[in-house]
């Protein structure tokens, strides 16, 4: 025997995701040789790495074996070994193609690379076909499946042999038309600490469709059970937007526990689960991570040098989180949200006749829940290269205390009400431990306008609160 088939190579398909592949096969007298899945070449040429955990075999004796059409909550990589099939695919995932046909033969030199959600169908054209799937995914009885009828009219599947001459079994027949299909949704984001602040932006941005929203309480990520915890391969990506936030509580004895519970152990959980079941981690970060030395913006690249326990437990967590194979660690500073913060504190003080003493020697600049919300939003949908991003409000750094002026300002108060003072000269009468802060947290944000995304300037952004701010108020 000869060699046939092509070089390795894809050709897509009017289904999106759905992609045939030439496979090399090598022949002699002996017979052929090929390599059905090599993991390293596949990957250069073009296709995910879907990382499979099993695969079957179909052995099927006669001509005219039909079955199908089922759709599973996994991708499937489909060659033969043996024989020939004619092969038939329909979309039966949630969107603008469902209902999408795909019909093509495979023999020993073709396979086809099946996403989560379509429908898989064949029907043998020789005796003896050896059908042959890889899937990233065990079989589970708890796990959604999507059937559909292989007669379907809509579908007009143009089997080679008439389905009334060939060998069905009755429950492929039994399936639903695609007019009854319930389409399959895809895969679930979760968002874990989602009664902070940045989780009720989160939940105002993106919606509840397709997204699961859990408080600490519902699912406690220090919980070494976490893994075992869900079906983790139904969800696609997992937004942490909890942390231990108590940065001078970090200090204490239980604050120290609590702080690397949450922000460092917790975040390896949260890698493995989404480096075992194939799920894009995004992890939010913070300027803590560095010292605030550095006169210049700091980088993504740049080396960790933490202060304090909370920055010491926050660089851990940044260096477990890129441990998933598919991660964005977002690190952002001076957050401010929904509830109580800086700039309602402020606005406080202002309309209560409180002149306060404010840092000036620590500069920054502000990030708004919703842009950060945002930010995160456009990595995951444009699919960003994966890493490390900073991402804050944009415009020229600011004080804390130039940022309380603006607030007295802003709401209608005289901003020389706003005395300027050391960081020492803010803390010196505290009774309680004082964690070190970065006196410079300016982030440096050219990675991720690279990636297309725009910060919000942040005084316009401080300017546009301060009015909803003062609307809400007024009701």
């Amino acid at each position: 025997m000869t060699a046939f088939g092509k070089g390795l190579g894809p050709t897509e398909t009017n289904i999106p995701g759905l992609v045939v592949w030439d496979l090399p096969v090598h022949g002699d007298n002996r017979g052929w040789f090929k390599e059905n899945w090599q993991r390293e070449k596949m990957v250069a040429a073009g296709l995910a790495d879907f990382g499979p955990v099993q695969n079957n075999i179909s052995f099927n004796d006669a001509v005219g074996t039909t079955r199908g059409i089922h759709a599973e909550p996994w991708d499937k990589f489909v060659s033969v070994a043996t024989g020939r099939i004619f092969g038939a695919w329909v979309d039966l995932r949630r969107g603008p193609s469902f209902g999408q046909v795909f019909t093509t033969e495979i023999d020993p030199s073709k396979a086809i690379f099946v996403p989560r959600g379509v429908g898989n169908a064949y029907q043998t054209l020789e005796p003896d076909t050896a059908y042959v799937y890889l899937v990233n995914d065990h079989w589970s009885p708890s796990a959604s499946y999507t059937f559909l009828n292989l007669a379907d009219e809509t579908a007009g599947i143009p089997w080679p042999i008439p389905l009334d001459e060939v060998e069905i079994s009755p429950k492929d027949l039994a399936h639903p038309r695609l007019s009854e299909v319930e389409p399959m949704a895809p895969r679930t984001t979760l968002v874990v600490g989602a009664g902070g602040q940045l989780g009720t932006a989160l939940r105002a941005l993106l919606g509840e469709d397709d997204v699961e929203y859990v408080t600490r309480t519902e699912l406690d990520v220090t919980d070494p059970a976490l893994p075992g915890a869900r079906r983790w391969r139904d969800y696609g990506a997992i937004i942490n937007a909890g942390a231990y936030t108590a940065v001078d509580a970090a200090e204490t004895e239980d604050g120290r526990a609590a702080a690397w519970a949450a922000n460092a152990t917790a975040v390896g959980t949260l890698a493995t689960i989404a480096r075992e079941n194939d799920l894009t981690l995004v992890h939010v970060s913070s300027d803590y991570v560095f010292d605030g030395s550095s006169e210049r913006p700091y980088r993504e690249d740049d080396a960790l040098s933490p202060l304090g326990v909370y920055g010491q437990s926050k660089a851990a967590g940044d260096i477990a989180a890129q441990t998933a194979p598919r991660h964005y660690v977002v690190r952002t500073s001076w957050v401010i949200g929904e509830g109580k913060n800086f700039v309602r504190t402020m606005a406080s003080l202002a309309e209560r006749g409180v002149d306060p003493g404010v840092v000036a020697d620590q500069v920054g600049r502000l990030t708004f829940t919703d842009e950060l919300a945002r930010g995160i939003r456009h990595l995951l949908d444009t699919r960003a290269p994966y890493g490390v991003y900073n991402l804050t409000g944009a415009g020229e750094p600011s004080s804390w205390a130039d940022v309380a002026a603006r607030v007295f300002r802003l709401t209608g108060h005289d901003p020389a009400r706003v005395s300027r003072v050391t960081t020492e000269e803010y803390f010196a009468n505290a009774q309680t431990p004082v964690a070190p802060r970065p006196r410079r947290s300016v982030l440096d944000l050219a990675k991720i306008e690279a990636t297309g995304f725009s910060p919000r300037d942040a005084d316009a952004s401080l300017t546009e609160y301060i009015a909803r701010a003062a609307q809400e108020d007024g009701r």
